[in-house]
């Protein structure tokens, strides 16, 4: 699973898209999970971000899910006209021991 950071605004769009496609890279997984629980602020680079994110991983043979997203994200995802494009998750439960 990768982790969107706190802020992906147009200032961090280059950076965590290069992240996010190393990482697609290296992960072995069927499908890219990102988690978007810690993401806070965001513009719709955040968007531009994800989609080609989504696209990295359907070159690599793979699905894409977007776990935890905020309230706000889904929001602008709609408003743009890209929701249904994305398939949104809860965040995961905490293991309980």
């Amino acid at each position: 699973m990768v982790v969107l950071p706190e802020a992906v605004t147009l200032r961090e769009a280059s950076d965590t898209l290069r992240l996010l496609t190393q990482a697609c890279g290296r992960d072995d997984a069927k499908t890219l999970a990102v988690d978007a629980t810690g993401l806070k602020r965001f513009d719709s680079s955040a968007l531009a971000v994800l989609l080609a994110c989504r696209r990295a991983a359907q070159a690599d043979g793979k699905g894409f899910e977007l776990r935890g997203a905020p309230p706000p994200l889904l929001r602008l995802a709609a408003l743009y006209g890209v929701a249904d494009l994305f398939k949104f998750a809860p965040p995961q439960a905490a293991a309980h021991l």
